[in-house]
C-alpha cells in the first residue's frame, strides 16, 4: 500500500509539473489577462530601466519652468518646483513596485506559515491563530495600516511592515482552507506511510499543492498593497518629500488641482494603471487555475 501511495504521489507531482503548460494554454485565450500582463510588464521594464527611460533627473528643480503644462520639452508637465513629472513617475514606479513586492512577500511568508500550522496541526493552534486573524480582519485595512504606521513612525520601511501585517490574514485563511482538504489526500497518507517527517510532509507535499490559489491571491493583493502604500504616502505617513513616490506626488499636488491638474492627474493615472493591470492579470489567473478548468483540460 505504501508503494502504491508513493506512485500516486509521484503521479501527482507529474501533474503538478505540467501545470505551467496548462496555465499558459488557458491564459492565452483570456485577452484581458494578456492586456494586464502586457501593461504590468511594461511598467516593470520602465522601473528596471528608469535612469535610461526618464528624460530628466527626478530631483532637479527649475523654478523658471514651474507648473508648465505638458509640452514637447516636458511631456507630462512640471510640478511647483519645476521638476519633470514624467521623470518622477518613472522613478516612482521603482518605489511603488518595490514596496508592493516586499509587502506581499512578507505577508505571503507570514500568512502561509500561520495557515500551514493552523490547518495541519488543528486543535488549539488552529483556534488561536484563526481568532487572531479574525481580530485583524475586523478592522478596515487602511485604518489598521494607519494605526500601525502611527505607532512605529512614518517611512517607507514602516509602510511595508504595516501593509504586510494587514494582508497576512488573507493568506493565512486561504492556506488553512487548502491544507484542510489536502492533508487527507492519498498522497499525503502515502508520505506518512513511508516514514516522511511532519516537516517534510508540510513543506514538500502539502504546501506545493497550495500554489495555485496563492499565485492568484498574491497577484490580486499586490494591487491592494500598491494602493494602500500610496494612500499612506498621500497622508504623509510613507515616502517623504522630495521622494518621487506616486502617493506623495498626489499629496504634494492636491492644492494645485484647479491651477495645474496635470500635477495630480498623471501620478493618479500611474496608480490606476498598475492596480488595473494586476487585477486583470489576477482575474485571468483565477480563471486559468480553476480546478474545474484544469480537470477538463486534463
Amino acid at each position: 500500500m505504501a508503494r502504491e501511495g508513493l506512485v500516486e504521489e509521484r503521479a501527482d507531482g507529474g501533474r503538478f509539473s505540467v501545470l505551467g503548460g496548462r496555465l499558459w494554454t488557458e491564459l492565452r485565450h483570456h485577452r484581458l489577462a494578456l492586456v494586464g500582463a502586457g501593461m504590468l510588464g511594461s511598467m516593470v521594464l520602465m522601473a528596471l530601466f528608469a535612469p535610461v527611460v526618464a528624460p530628466y533627473d527626478p530631483f532637479a528643480q527649475d523654478l523658471y519652468r514651474r507648473l508648465e503644462p505638458p509640452s514637447f520639452r516636458h511631456p507630462l508637465g512640471t510640478d511647483d518646483f519645476g521638476r519633470d513629472i514624467a521623470s518622477r513617475i518613472v522613478h516612482g514606479s521603482r518605489i511603488s513596485l518595490r514596496v508592493g513586492l516586499i509587502s506581499i512577500t512578507l505577508a505571503l511568508t507570514g500568512g502561509s506559515t500561520l495557515g500551514l500550522i493552523a490547518g495541519y496541526r488543528g486543535g488549539l493552534a488552529d483556534l488561536a491563530i484563526m481568532r487572531a486573524m479574525d481580530v485583524v480582519l475586523a478592522f478596515p485595512s487602511i485604518l489598521l495600516a494607519i494605526a500601525i504606521v502611527a505607532m512605529i513612525g512614518p517611512g517607507l520601511d514602516h509602510v511595508m511592515i504595516a501593509v504586510s501585517l494587514v494582508l497576512v490574514p488573507q493568506f493565512a485563511r486561504l492556506v488553512r482552507a487548502s491544507v484542510l482538504s489536502i492533508r487527507e489526500m492519498p498522497y499525503v497518507e502515502a508520505a506518512r506511510a513511508v516514514g516522511a517527517s511532519e516537516m517534510r510532509i508540510v513543506w514538500a507535499t502539502v504546501l506545493p499543492n497550495c500554489t495555485a490559489p496563492l499565485i492568484v491571491q498574491s497577484t490580486l493583493s499586490l494591487g491592494t498593497a500598491v494602493l494602500d502604500a500610496a494612500g499612506l504616502s498621500f497622508l504623509g505617513l510613507g515616502a517623504q518629500p522630495p521622494t518621487p513616490e506616486w502617493g506623495a506626488m498626489l499629496s504634494a499636488g492636491r492644492e494645485l488641482m484647479l491651477q495645474a491638474p496635470w500635477v495630480t492627474a498623471f501620478p493618479g493615472l500611474a496608480i490606476f494603471l498598475v492596480v488595473l493591470s494586476l487585477n486583470l492579470l489576477g482575474d485571468g489567473l483565477r480563471d486559468a487555475l480553476d480546478p474545474r478548468r484544469l480537470q477538463r483540460a486534463g
